[in-house]
């Protein structure tokens, strides 16, 4: 019979296990983070950076899809586009939309959202005002604009309740109107996309301290004063924002023009994005179409930059 002493068992007993390999253990640590997000940057690349770059090589060629040896024409594109009065003319029509459409949604947007803020509105009201005010955005662009044609139409109920109030004498064909239809369309995009801009400036009402007015009112603040100094500083980061995701919306707006106009009546509501799928579609230049819609994402990027920095500056404060 054997008996091990008591240092061979105590060496025997207290051996380490075999630890793996601390370098082989953080090479595989670091290229964790890379691995997750490699299916995210695939997507990324596949569905916005590669199209991208198709695009800004198309605009570099003369007719790329009809030409079966299309040459290399360099900037020769982008001086032809910025050239043609069409271009320039749906630049401004681009404008005024785009410009209309903001200030005025923001304008509806904070009044309303005040008038839901209040506590001079009971509770019941309330409701019925959120519901029907939310309306508008319930509905897809293309029933927006089927449910505005049959309203602006000469025998539609717009015209009807102006002539029986005789504020018109005639009906009117709203759209068909170059003196109008900008006007229209423009109309037609604040009524469809204000209710985004009054739910979220009611949230962030909703979020100003009441301590705040009660300290306004202690000094004197009148219900004007109350806004300037109260009201307008905590929903100065929400306007801007709003302002500037508005301003990228409505520049790419395109279903709710083509469905309601076409860009017509005589290009008066021809603007960009319509001006770019006329020249793909209709007059199947499509390295030219590829050229205004470089030019179109190149403004884009500056208002996204700005947007990014403004995003960025708020959350330092």
């Amino acid at each position: 019979m054997t008996v091990s002493s008591p240092d061979t068992a105590t060496t025997t007993t207290s051996q380490p296990r075999k630890q793996p390999a601390p370098q082989a253990h953080g090479r595989r640590g670091r290229l964790e983070p890379y691995l997750l997000i490699a299916p995210t940057v695939l997507l990324v690349l596949g569905l916005m950076v590669v199209p991208v770059v198709i695009v800004v090589g198309y605009s570099l060629f003369d007719n790329v899809v009809t030409n079966q040896n299309p040459q290399f024409v360099g900037v020769a594109n982008y001086v032809t586009v910025l050239t043609d009065p069409n271009f320039w003319n749906s630049v401004g029509n681009t404008l005024i939309f785009t410009v209309a459409s903001v200030v005025i949604h923001m304008t509806i947007g904070v009044l309303f959202a005040l008038m839901l803020n209040s506590k001079l509105v009971h509770t019941l009201p309330k409701v019925i005002f959120r519901a029907i005010y939310i309306l508008p955005w319930i509905f897809t662009a293309t029933v927006v604009a089927v449910l505005w044609r049959l309203l602006l139409d000469p025998s539609g109920v717009i015209n009807y309740v102006l002539t029986t109030l005789g504020i018109l004498h005639e009906a009117v064909p709203w759209l068909a109107t170059p003196a109008t239809a900008l006007i229209a369309v423009t109309v037609i995009n604040i009524w469809s996309g204000y209710p985004f801009f009054m739910i979220s400036l009611l949230a962030g009402l909703q979020g100003v301290p009441t301590e705040l007015y009660e300290a306004a009112r202690v000094d004197g603040a009148g219900l004007i004063r109350q806004f300037v100094s109260v009201t307008l500083p905590a929903l100065r980061p929400i306007l801007y924002s709003m302002a500037l995701l508005d301003l990228l919306w409505t520049t790419q707006q395109f279903t709710l023009i083509w469905a309601t106009t076409g860009g017509g009546p005589i290009n008066h509501t021809e603007v960009l994005s319509t001006y770019t799928y006329k020249l793909a579609f209709n007059s199947y230049q499509f390295s030219m179409a590829s050229t205004s819609a470089v030019l179109i994402l190149i403004a884009s990027l500056f208002v996204a930059i700005f947007y990014v920095r403004q995003q960025r500056k708020a959350s330092q404060l």
